[in-house]
């Protein structure tokens, strides 16, 4: 029974299976050497699965050899030597048949990355579905074209591929996915899995990164697919918040991006905006007015934008410095007549979420600011050199906010006296009309002549400096009127001319 208990050695087959798996590189020339006899076949390292046809054939022929050998040794019709070639050549057999299926099982095993979809996710962000397929030969394919039942192969599993860590790169190679790298545990052949991941980076292609088993790596560029059951076109605002001054008008930009197999045509609409808010869509490369866009054929993102036109003065809808938030929401065509016109409604976000729409929440910031008006009856005064000018300035608040500490200042000349009243005034609301008056007074001994005075006006709207139109007062001061000098000047003139009409008698008469 000697050759009996070689052939049942426990260990003969994980030995095996551990030497392939440690020392997979060497298995080919090996697997070369062992068919070098009776059952090789050039052909059978570039065909390893037919190779394995004709190897599991070539065992199956001489394990029945064996078996019939050993029936005529135990009837003592043949001698030992013949029963220990038999089993020689069947040990041959077998081991050049496991070493076939062993080159068959750890060829390159391949994951088929079958589908990638890119889809929204209910916060708004971008994600990525991608479903991973084992294109490795599996188990069942094996035993229907060969009829293999064995234990090393059931034992090896090579259905089934190990360890798969996963990753979405952009074209620099770096990882714009969350989480940055995913693992799977096993991927069986016929049973694909899907995973998960959010875009940290919104892109259209991606670079799938897989490393598995021992080390194998494989990477690829795919271009996403969209969610064919989300029939929407996303709306990604550059700027979601914006200030805005009353009477002022503002762009709200935005992307929009198509997220539908069937549908490319939508209308966009803005909900929960006052009526006193102006406000339509537009292309912003064209300035053109937008009701309805539509996709073009392999364009999957659009640009838009939302003007909107503050009226001049508060309402009770739009108030300064109280937030007005609002929705920019994209209808898919044949949903129009179903939603109806939402213009002129209030809804709330879980309200437009149920429409299952694309959206975007915007939101406007009313700003006022203050200006000055400064209004004067008169700039240009004559007086005398003893005398005072008062001018009298109206200061109006023309802008759409509240003027705190309203200071008038004057630059007079040198050494000239100025008195204004009030020099400040504390508060000064929407359209509101205050009067100061100014005096000013010249120098003991100013000198006759023009003068000129610069006055400004200063205030400050939400701790903004603020600065009026500078008026600029003329006064013209005249010389002190001599009368005894007149008089003896006129009595001179007249003596002359006296004096010039008798010498011109007497001249006559010679």
């Amino acid at each position: 029974m000697k050759f009996i208990l070689r052939y049942n050695v426990p260990s003969n087959i994980m030995i095996i299976a551990f030497c392939a798996v440690m020392f997979l590189p060497v298995v080919t020339p090996v697997f070369v050497q062992a068919q070098s006899g009776t059952f090789f076949n050039q052909r059978d390292d570039t065909y390893p699965l037919l190779g394995l046809r004709r190897a599991k054939e070539a065992y199956d022929t001489q394990r029945d050899e064996y078996e019939r050998q050993q029936g005529l040794f135990d009837k003592q019709l043949i001698s030992e030597a013949e029963l220990d070639r038999a089993f020689r050549n069947y040990s041959e057999a077998e081991v050049n048949f496991q070493q076939s299926l062993l080159a068959v099982i750890f060829e390159q095993q391949y994951i088929v990355v079958s589908r990638a979809v890119k889809y929204q996710r209910e916060n708004g962000r971008k994600g990525v579905r991608i479903t991973l397929q084992n294109a490795s030969r599996g188990s069942g394919e094996y035993e229907k074209l060969i009829g293999i039942e064995d234990s090393l192969f059931q034992l090896l599993k090579p259905d089934i591929v190990n360890n798969i860590y996963i990753s979405l790169l952009n074209d620099e190679n770096a990882i714009i996915s969350q989480p940055y790298e995913r693992k799977l545990d096993q991927l069986v052949f016929g049973s694909p899995a899907t995973l998960n991941f959010e875009l940290l980076q919104d892109m259209d292609a991606v670079t799938v990164s897989l490393i598995y088993g021992n080390g194998s790596q494989q990477s690829r560029k795919i271009y996403l697919q969209k969610d064919d059951s989300e029939n929407i076109a996303s709306v990604e605002p550059e700027q979601f918040s914006q200030e805005v001054e009353l009477s002022g008008n503002t762009d709200y930009r935005m992307s929009l991006e198509l997220f539908s197999s069937a549908v490319n045509t939508f209308k966009l609409e803005a909900v929960n905006l006052p009526s006193e808010i102006n406000r339509y869509f537009l292309d912003p490369a064209t300035d053109n007015r937008l009701s309805q866009f539509q996709f073009t054929e392999g364009v999957n993102t659009r640009e838009a934008a939302l003007r909107v036109f503050l009226p001049e003065r508060p309402t009770d809808n739009v108030k300064i410095d109280e937030g007005l938030p609002f929705y920019a929401i994209a209808i898919p065509r044949e949903r129009i007549d179903e939603i109806g016109d939402l213009s002129g409604r209030q809804m709330t976000e879980e309200e437009i979420k149920e429409l299952k729409v694309g959206y975007a929440r915007l939101e406007l910031l009313p700003r006022g600011i203050g200006e000055i008006l400064v209004r004067a009856p008169q700039l240009y005064y004559t007086i005398k050199p003893d005398e005072t000018v008062s001018v009298n300035l109206e200061v109006v608040n023309e802008g759409t906010r509240s003027l705190n500490n309203v200071r008038v200042e004057a630059d007079p000349p040198l050494n000239w006296t100025d008195t204004i009243n009030p020099d400040v005034i504390q508060s000064l609301d929407i359209n509101e009309e205050r009067r100061i008056q100014l005096t000013f007074s010249p120098s003991a001994d100013v000198t006759p002549g023009r003068y000129e005075v610069r006055v400004q006006t200063t205030s400050l709207s939400d701790d903004l400096p603020i600065r009026g139109e500078d008026k600029t007062v003329t006064i013209q001061i005249e010389p002190e009127a001599n009368i005894l000098g007149t008089l003896l000047l006129v009595l001179l003139i007249l003596g002359l001319v006296v004096g010039i009409v008798v010498f011109g008698i007497r001249l006559s008469r010679r």
